[in-house]
């Protein structure tokens, strides 16, 4: 799979159909379109609520090509993995013969916050079953608030940038390796601008025999405050910024940095700065004042600190 050509990509089933109603350059579909394409079995889907299950299902309309089912914000994992222990129940008793995979599709307030109890409990049961967060870095999906992955310095209804205010003044949390800490079969990072980077760790994400957590990058121009036609090109930046490295992780201790992030490691492509991804967005516009350059200073100097860290990892 993970070796199909464009070509051949294009000749599996249509499973989110156009016709949903997310935002012009949403980076959503683009990445579950993609994630779809990992496995040429048939796939069960359960999105918990935000974004992407309100747009892409509002009544009496549905996008979607495949069994589907909405779950509340905090329990996606829940359901995703009692449709799979339910359909694993039937194989045993020989009511059902084909080979099907399970994939929950959540925003990053329903993965880093509300869902992360569900999440972890989902993981370490072992279910064979693929998370997915669609990380926009907030709460998009109810005005823009600020959830545990938002960047550092973000502007948003809840942690807005003003004169005594940065905007968010804590580091995001680090879910994929919060994740891979749960010594899963598969861990990853991902960004819809490298097709073939994704395609190819949702095929290992669904194939690997077990749980499995995949982390996509997905620039909203609404929240982050850019223009529509540069989501594709938000996301590269985050990768070429090292805000968004791109990695994978194998049982919880085989790190490997992958596309662009492994070019950047081995000198044959440029680190850009920090202040090259705040000035691509609206929500960072207020870091370029003098007085909070101490602040952008401390954000890079964590932004290498992490990405020292992955390197190490990526090295042992």
């Amino acid at each position: 799979m993970s070796t199909m050509s464009l070509k051949d990509l294009n000749k599996l089933p249509v499973r989110l159909t156009s016709g949903h109603r997310l935002c012009a350059g949403c980076a959503e579909s683009i990445i579950a379109r993609q994630i779809l394409m990992g496995t040429e079995h048939p796939v069960a889907v359960s999105s918990s609520t935000g974004c992407f299950e309100v747009s892409t299902t509002i009544f009496p309309y549905t996008s979607w090509n495949t069994p589907w089912i909405h779950t509340a914000f905090g329990n996606g994992a829940a359901t995703c993995a009692g449709v799979e222990a339910a359909y694993q129940s039937l194989k045993r008793q020989g009511k059902i013969t084909e080979e099907m995979r399970f994939v929950n599709f959540a925003g990053d307030g329903a993965t880093y916050d509300i869902g992360l109890q569900a999440l972890s409990g989902a993981m370490e049961r072992g279910h064979h079953m693929m998370f997915v967060c669609l990380n926009n870095e907030a709460y998009m999906n109810t005005g823009i608030q600020r959830s545990g992955a938002t960047g550092t310095g973000a502007s948003t209804t809840t942690s807005p940038a003003g004169a005594i205010s940065p905007g968010k003044k804590e580091f995001p949390k680090d879910m994929t390796l919060v994740m891979a800490a749960h010594n899963i079969p598969f861990a990853a990072q991902v960004s819809p601008h490298n097709w073939r980077d994704l395609i190819s760790k949702a095929n290992k994400g669904f194939e690997c025999g077990g749980p499995s957590f995949i982390n996509a990058i997905s620039p909203c121009p609404r929240g982050w405050r850019f223009p529509s036609e540069q989501t594709v090109a938000i996301a590269k930046l985050a990768v070429e910024c090292c805000v968004w490295p791109l990695y994978e992780v194998e049982h919880g201790t085989e790190f490997t940095l992958t596309a662009e992030s492994k070019r950047i490691a081995d000198g044959k492509a440029e680190k850009r700065p920090v202040t090259d991804w705040f000035d691509a967005q609206g929500r960072y516009k207020h870091l370029r004042q003098e007085k909070w350059e101490p602040f952008v200073e401390s954000i890079q100097e964590e932004v290498d600190r992490r990405w020292d860290r992955l390197q190490k990892l990526c090295s042992l």
